[in-house]
This record gives structure tokens, sequence and C-alpha cells, in this order.
């Protein structure tokens, strides 16, 4: 045991990093750490000493020693780390699989953006697939202490109207610009959580794939990066996949088995909200070009209205630029021409906090409307162009639900509605929720229920508060059958300064 511990006493420590690399808690002495080749040289001699104290000593003791030397140094074993810590690690320090690594997965889909892959995020040090929450890859613009960058700005395009022209330049409104940086912070880190989110969804919506386990597998990816939190972080609304002629606000329910084949047309559009503040974005999924044109058209057309909105903007002004730029297309199916139509009864909305259509509906096709948009309003752009007659009526069977954000106050009698109401209240508020989220193990929200959450038998329920008035159904939104639909949207917001579109991605 004395041989044992002389050996170790004598014996230096050793590394693999080069002098340089070594922190200053690991070098023997101040001289060591004035530069590279003095340490080089005290490593030298140590060796030289080391081997004239180890030539002194019985061979077979020092073989001993020395094996009973590497036990000891291997039961040094680090604290392991949490898997989420683990991940930020890695992507902080830029090695391991996915971190700050270079994109390079390319979606099936078609009509997405020419340099847009499914894992650009891997570039901001996200995982692939993604797992660390947005909040660890980015910081508030104020925050100047963390080593991150800030959230991502969105697009910024300059207000129309020449009474606007000053706006760019003026120190006063970026002054009120600052005062407003919360509220940016807020959207911008909803608008990246929706990048990351759908970027990863396109790489796995793909023929053969059902609707219910795109859903989820979306939705649950969604609550990882946003870190949900029941109203304070979460998902905006349920995720909708509508196919075909059905335009808006279909969702699978429970035991829906549809499959997504080849030739169908798929809005996929959701949601995320931080602190209410929702991001409202979709596209359109299409695997076959003879549909090229259709998507084309509305996504031309959303661009459009994006590059109408502005300050004191007439909302009819914006339908107007929108409607002549969709219906200027027409596509071929089957041999017969089809023109382009807007779904004149579907429209863009203001959006306010926990309030998806905050009062103003953003036509898309020339109206009377001569309401205008404000300063630091928040709106989603969105168009739908049509194979088919371009209205839509409600249909199917109903999936989508909001409580009335003015939802009067209503006695009621059955305590199953009562019940519900109130895991409504604490789980949903006033944000849109689905039957598939009621019948989760959560109710919707684990950071609100945990695993007691799951609602049983309450489809009456359900219907009383739709009678009453207090929660509002939203049935399917179909043109006629056998028509195609297709659907772009974006949220952007009427900073003083400019217009930024939050939501934009190299994708769409």
């Amino acid at each position: 045991v004395i041989v044992v511990v002389a050996i170790i006493r004598h014996r230096p420590l050793t590394y693999d990093l080069t002098p340089s690399q070594l922190p200053s808690t690991m070098t023997a002495s101040e001289d060591e750490k004035k530069d590279a080749e003095t340490m080089a040289d005290v490593d030298q001699e140590c060796d030289d000493d080391n081997d004239d104290n180890d030539a002194a000593d019985n061979g077979a003791e020092e073989g001993e020693g020395a094996a009973a030397g590497k036990k000891k140094k291997k039961k040094k074993k680090k604290k392991k780390k949490s898997p989420s810590a683990a991940a930020a690690s890695t992507a902080a320090s830029g090695s391991g699989p996915g971190a700050n690594g270079t994109p390079s997965k390319k979606a099936e889909c078609r009509l997405l953006g020419e340099g847009s892959f499914t894992d650009y995020y891997v570039a901001h040090g996200q995982t692939e697939p993604p797992s660390i929450p947005v909040v660890d890859l980015f910081r508030s613009s104020d925050d100047t202490s963390a080593q991150l960058p800030p959230f991502p700005t969105g697009e910024i395009q300059e207000h129309p109207l020449d009474s606007n022209s000053h706006r760019l330049t003026s120190a006063e409104l970026r002054h009120d610009e600052r005062l407003a940086s919360s509220l940016y912070d807020q959207l911008r880190h909803a608008s990246e959580v929706h990048r990351q989110v759908r970027h990863h969804a396109q790489s796995f919506v793909r023929p053969g794939i059902k609707l219910v386990d795109m859903c989820t597998r979306l939705e649950n990816l969604n609550r990882q990066l946003v870190q949900e939190d029941g109203l304070r972080r979460g998902i905006g609304f349920p995720t909708g996949c509508s196919l075909n002629h059905v335009a808006a606000h279909y969702t699978p329910n429970n035991g829906d088995d549809t499959v997504l084949q080849y030739d169908d047309v798929m809005k996929v559009d959701f949601g995320t909200q931080i602190d209410g503040r929702i991001i409202d974005s979709a596209w359109t999924v299409a695997f076959n070009p003879r549909y090229d044109p259709l998507l084309e058209a509305v996504k031309e057309a959303t661009d459009a209205g994006i590059r109408a909105a502005g300050i004191d903007v007439r909302l009819c002004d914006v339908g107007e630029a929108i409607q002549e730029v969709m219906e200027s297309y027409e596509v071929e199916l089957d041999g017969k021409t089809f023109p382009v139509k807007c779904i004149r009864n579907l429209n863009g909305h203001s959006i306010g906090p926990y309030q998806i259509h905050a009062g103003k509906s953003v036509p898309i096709v020339k109206s009377s409307d001569e309401t205008k948009m404000e300063e630091n309003e928040i709106f989603a752009i969105e168009t739908f162009g049509t194979t088919g007659r371009g209205y839509i009526v409600e249909d199917l069977e109903c999936s989508h639900y909001m409580k009335n954000f003015h939802a009067p106050h209503v006695p009621l009698r059955l305590s199953g509605a009562k019940k519900l109401l109130a895991h409504v209240n604490k789980t949903f508020g006033t944000l849109a929720f689905c039957r598939r989220w009621l019948e989760r193990e959560d109710g919707g929200s684990f950071a609100v229920n945990g695993n007691k959450g799951k609602q049983e038998k309450y489809l009456g329920a359900l219907k009383n508060l739709c009678d009453v008035g207090i929660v509002q159904p939203y049935p399917p939104l179909v043109d006629v059958k056998g028509c195609y639909t297709a659907q772009y949207e974006h949220t952007l917001v009427l900073r003083p300064t400019c217009k930024e579109i939050l939501s934009r991605g190299d994708d769409y």
C-alpha cells in the first residue's frame, strides 16, 4: 500500500489537451502559464523524473501499483447530466450531431423555397430531431447578459402609402418600438417555435401517414419546443389538416383513420402562443405536380396581401390586391381547365391576446370595408383559393371548439357541464381546443392537469355549453365536393417604423 501511494504521489498528471488549452486550475505553477513551450518543457522534465523513480522501485510492485492507480482513476466518474441539459450543453459547445451543423435535408412536398431544408434549425444549435426548447437557443433583445443570439427577426417591409414614408427613419418611432420590445420578443419567440416545428413536420409528412398520427406528432413537438406551461405558453389552436374540398377547421377526432394520399391537397394550419400572443401560419402540402398552379396562385396572392398591408391601409384595398393576383391563375386537371377563385367568405383577421379573431376581418376579394389597419396591430394575412365555386359552408363532424371571448354568464344545471367548463377555463381559456385534447391523459395540458385531466363521457356536457353560447363549435368548412382548395397564411405586426412578417421562413 505504501508503494502504491508513493507512485501516485510521484506520477504527474497527464492530459490529452495541448498546454495552451489547459485551464489555470490544472497547471502546476504560475511559470507554466506563461507560454506553451515552457509548459512542454516542464512536462518533459516531470516525465524524466518519473522514469527514474519507476526504475528505483520494484518492478512487480510497480506493476501492481500502476494497475491500482489506474483503477482509482477509473472510479472518478463525472456526474451524469439530464438529457435536456446534455442536449443544451452539446448545442452550446458546437459538438455532436445536429449542433451548429449544416442543414442538408429536403422535404417531399412541393413549392417550398428552393433553399429550404427541413433541418435548417441545426445551424442555430438545435438537435435533429429537435429537442431543445427554443428559449434555450435564443435570448430576448434586452437580455445582454446571456451568451445567445436574440430571437430571429421576421422579414421587414416598409409600410405602403406616401403618408408613411417618414416612418423608417423617425427617431421618435424607433423609441416607441424600444418600449414595445417585450411584445416583439414574445412574438418572435412563438414564431421561431412555429418555424422549427413546421420544418421538422415537413420531413415526415408524406403519403401513407395517418392524419391523426401526423397531428399528434406535430403537436407534441410544439409542446416540447415551446415548453408548454398551460396558458402561459403552448399551442395556439388545434392542427388543421383539411383535405381537398375541405378548406379549413378539420382535424381528426380519435377513431378517424384517414390516411394522406399522393393525390391529396392538404392545408396544414397550426399555431403557437407565448403569454397569449398567437402566431398563426399555414401552408399547403401537395405531392403531385399537377396542383402546382393552384398552390402558386394562393402563395402569390398571400404575398400580395402582405405587401398591400400597412398602417392606415384600408382593408378593402388589401382584399382587392389579393383577388387580382389569385384570379389571374388557372389550373388544368384531367383535361379540364379551372380558373382559380378566391373563397370569398373566408378572411384574414386581426389577433389579440388570447383571441385568435380580434374583431377586424381582412377580405380576400374586393369589398366596401374601409376600416383601416392601425399601428402595432397584429394580423393574420391568409388566402384561400379553389377550383370549385368559391364559397364554403359548414359540414362534416365537428372537431374544433373555442370558448366565446365574450361568453355570457349562464347558470348551468348539468354537473357535467360545470365540470367541463371549469376544465376548459383552466386549461384553454379562450384559446381553441379539440376533442382529441380533451381525451388525452393530461386533458390538453400536462403543466395544468398532470396525467389526471382526461375527460370522460363529455359530449353531452360539451353540447350543453355550445347550446347556451359559452362555447362556440367550428365545424369543417367545405367547398363543392370534388374540387381542390389551397391556403397560405402569415402573421405580421405593424410596427411603428415598418411591418414585420413574423412567421416568414425559407420554406414559404
